[in-house]
């Protein structure tokens, strides 16, 4: 099932066509084309169809692969000797001007990240460039199809393969002067990354960071993680995984726990435990991400203990929003957030409630969830337990 890109009509305004100019790790380049490469090349949408302008190199892969009306090389305006004579940024501005005419195109709207060469070129050559302040296709993007829904499940199966090898790892530990060993040698957050990476391989996925993070490390949120992992402490994985295929992630976070956690951090984990299911019971049609993330808050106020919404400077408790959205992106629309707005069905989304603070380590559990109709589907399979 291909997206609706009609709803990019209204976003036109007066303009002909949306303009890209990056290469395939560029998740709007790769929804709208529906094609990646490694160099950059050129998209142009119209409400009358989809232009790629690509090298000689990537003309064939793209005609066979892109989601694309026409497909152009760039040898058809002697790009080679344009660039030469006119300089890159110049050069390439001319050429894709030429482009954007032969599609009847003289104004274009561009996205915030859009090269500046490019559209001085473009503009020097007469062509009107606007950009797009509402980030039009991301709020597309934000709307699942069922495909793409499918392509972040199977991420997230993986995932949780994943996890299970990482817990499997910590379960099996022996614990030696209170630090976790494996096969004699001590049991190291870069141990279990590896892993994590290795299982992914095997699952036909990639990441280019996790988290293993234990003890105070886990009290910083997105602090990776580094050395011997320790027992009765809490050990944060966090793993957002990207299938090699498809482009789409998965998100998922446990904490765990080899020995004895103190009672304040049980009781941490317990509180987590229930705002996560909180703001599971809030997720629906019509509901703000705001919302959503009040029910968190909610849990932990009544409960005593700080958030960013008593208190912005809080630097322990819960200090990060309730989640976000997950996609061709691990980070992308919607907000789960003080400026969530409205949910919809296909949005899919995390729901990560955590608890921090040095002197205690910290606690996360993500869920990873696409809202439907009625409610919402849970993604996510895998247990929630802190003592393994």
């Amino acid at each position: 099932m291909q997206p609706d890109l009609s709803a990019l009509d209204p976003t036109l305004g007066d303009r002909d066509g949306y303009l890209l100019d990056a290469d395939g790790a560029d998740s709007t380049q790769r929804y709208l084309s529906g094609f990646s490469a490694p160099d950059s090349f050129v998209t142009c949408y119209t409400p009358a169809g989809i232009h790629l302008l690509v090298s000689g190199l990537e003309y064939g892969r793209a005609q066979k692969e892109a989601r694309a009306d026409t497909v152009t090389r760039l040898s058809a305006y002697d790009y080679r000797k344009r660039v030469a004579k006119l300089g890159r940024a110049t050069g390439r501005g001319a050429v894709v001007a030429d482009f954007l005419a032969d599609h009847g195109v003289g104004g274009v709207m561009v996205p915030g990240r859009f090269p500046l060469g490019t559209a001085d070129g473009l503009r020097e050559s007469g062509v009107a460039v606007e950009v797009d302040e509402s980030d039009a296709v991301a709020e597309i993007r934000a709307v699942k199809t069922s495909d793409e829904i499918d392509h972040v499940r199977r991420a997230q199966r993986a995932n949780e393969r994943a996890m299970a090898a990482a817990e499997s790892l910590i379960e099996s530990a022996s614990v030696v002067d209170g630090v976790l060993h494996h096969d004699g040698d001590p049991l190291t957050s870069e141990a279990v990354r590896r892993e994590i990476e290795l299982t992914l391989l095997r699952e036909g996925c990639a990441l280019d960071e996790t988290i293993v993070a234990c003890g105070a490390d886990a009290a910083d949120p997105h602090d990776r993680g580094s050395g011997p992992l320790r027992a009765d402490e809490p050990i944060v994985v966090d793993i957002f995984p990207r299938d090699k295929e498809t482009r789409y992630h998965a998100d998922m976070t446990r904490t765990f726990l080899k020995g004895e956690p103190t009672p304040t951090l049980r009781e941490w984990f317990d509180l987590t435990d229930r705002a996560r299911r909180a703001a599971l019971d809030a997720v629906e049609p019509g509901v703000t991400g705001a919302q959503v993330h009040d029910a968190v808050c909610d849990v932990y106020e009544d409960a005593g203990l700080s958030t960013l919404r008593a208190d912005p400077d809080a630097e322990t408790g819960f200090i990060h929003s309730t989640g976000h959205g997950v996609g061709l992106d691990v980070h992308e629309l919607p907000r789960v957030a003080p400026d969530g707005g409205e949910l919809e069905p296909g949005n899919v989304i995390t729901i990560e409630p955590g608890l921090y603070d040095p002197d205690v380590g910290g606690v996360r559990i993500e869920d990873l969830v696409v809202v439907t109709e009625d409610g919402y589907e849970n993604l996510t399979e895998y247990p929630v337990e802190l003592v393994v």
